[in-house]
């Protein structure tokens, strides 16, 4: 996520080390690579310059501060004023009315119609709301059977009228369907074009007079940069929506629309999407998407998918099977899926400070459980549940139906034995002693 911009920034602040002082000289010359780094992620011009010359104003006459070099006041300086471009605090969907009823906006290709199934999972789920998908797009071959089939993958049901080809009919009536059956949140996926034409405009507009929505939202794919900033306007002068969702953000973003839409459009950026799979949706927190660009992590939003993910039964079950020995491998199986249901693996990594930087050359496939999954699915339950009776014999049955090789089985092994002790030596009062330690490194 933003790993180009990161890194020009983060050559950027290198002009200032070493230095005792903030001067006007090496503020300058730190704040050319800066710009040079947003226009290059697609920032626009105007936006970049204003946005320097802020960063210029706050820096000069500043002396370092006991705990701050240079180069770390530069980098705490053009933190709050990204986080100040991209919106300042973060900003909640509406969710007033009975039922509330969100329109869905934007261009063909941007996502909207997964990302209308990503926000129906995130109300059903996080908002405990009563959901109704509603297809409206009658002109896309197949639109409304992948809405269908998203909305049966989240268990959420979908409005269509087949052989209805008037969306301001569909989008009435859905909201009347709505009411009668006790649904209270009604999300429509309107019909999208390649380019912003006046047809399209004209019935956008229509739905949104006709169902007068608590919400207009306009998606956005991330990866269009300047181009997506310059259809969020023409979009906005015809509806006035009230927020924006910006969607692919696990692809090779430039940065663009985030940086510069709040800017052109006043709209606050909503939500994001960060994957292909329906939990991939996170509200948008300018802060915290200011720290991930300068390379500082995102601890908060890492530990609330870890929170989101944990089960207290279950955590109560696995520390007595810890205390008594009897931590297997189906135990290990469960907290993979705990893992993997908290996002891509280069997202999370990405959250920890540093870590992004340290990974950026490197590939991290989605599926880097695959294998070891394939090596416990192997496995008899016996010897899921009791490791300790795998023997030669037993590794290299499990090797072959795995269709991994003895080599690999011993390396899992390994491991699992490593965290089992671990995880003893912290429920057994070793926590406190790992810290230490870990401290101790740090000095």
């Amino acid at each position: 996520m933003f790993n180009n911009l990161s890194e020009k920034l983060d050559k950027a602040f290198h002009v200032l080390k070493g230095h005792g002082s903030i001067t006007e000289i090496n503020v300058a010359e730190t704040l050319k690579e800066v710009r040079r780094a947003l226009l290059d992620a697609d920032v626009n011009f105007k936006i970049a310059k204003s946005f320097t010359s802020r960063v210029k104003e706050k820096a000069m006459g500043q002396d370092v501060l006991t705990t701050l070099n240079p180069g770390q006041l530069m980098v705490k300086i053009v933190k709050d004023e990204l986080t100040e471009l991209m919106g300042g605090d973060s900003v909640g969907i509406n969710l007033k009315g009975t039922p509330t009823v969100i329109l869905m906006s934007g261009l063909q290709g941007s996502g909207k119609t997964t990302f209308s199934g990503k926000l129906a999972n995130y109300l059903k789920n996080k908002k405990t709301r009563q959901v109704l998908l509603v297809g409206c797009d009658v002109y896309r071959p197949a639109a409304i059977n992948q809405l269908k089939v998203v909305g049966d993958q989240i268990g959420i049901e979908v409005y269509a009228e087949e052989g209805n080809m008037n969306p301001v009919e569909i989008a009435q009536n859905a909201v009347q369907y709505a009411k009668d059956n006790g649904k209270n949140v009604v999300i429509i996926d309107t019909a999208g074009r390649l380019a912003v034409d006046q047809q399209m405009m004209d019935e956008i507009s229509n739905i949104h007079k006709a169902v007068a929505p608590q919400e207009t939202l306009f998606v956005v794919d991330s990866m269009t940069g300047q181009d997506a900033v310059n259809t969020a306007k023409s979009f906005n002068d015809v509806l006035n929506f009230d927020g924006v969702v910006l969607t692919k953000l696990d692809g090779d973003t430039r940065g663009g629309a985030a940086l510069s839409i709040k800017s052109v459009v006043n709209k606050p950026i909503k939500f994001i999407g960060t994957g292909e799979k329906m939990e991939a949706i996170d509200v948008f927190h300018p802060d915290r998407m200011a720290e991930r660009i300068l390379g500082m992590g995102d601890v908060v939003s890492l530990v609330e998918r870890a929170q989101e993910q944990y089960d207290e039964e279950e955590a109560r079950k696995i520390q007595k099977k810890i205390a008594k020995n009897q931590f297997g491998f189906d135990d290990f199986l469960k907290q993979i899926h705990q893992i993997k249901k908290m996002g891509n693996m280069k997202d999370l990594i990405g959250m920890i400070p540093g870590a992004g930087k340290m990974m950026k050359d490197v590939d991290i496939d989605d599926d880097a459980f695959k294998g070891i999954e394939a090596i416990i699915h192997s496995m008899t339950p016996a010897e899921r549940s009791q490791p300790s009776i795998i023997n030669a014999s037993r590794k290299k049955r499990i090797a072959k139906g795995s269709g991994t090789n003895v080599q690999e089985v011993n390396q899992l092994m390994k491991q699992f034995d490593q965290m089992s002790k671990m995880m003893k030596m912290m429920q057994g009062g070793g926590g406190k002693k790992m810290m230490q330690m870990m401290e101790g490194m740090r000095s």
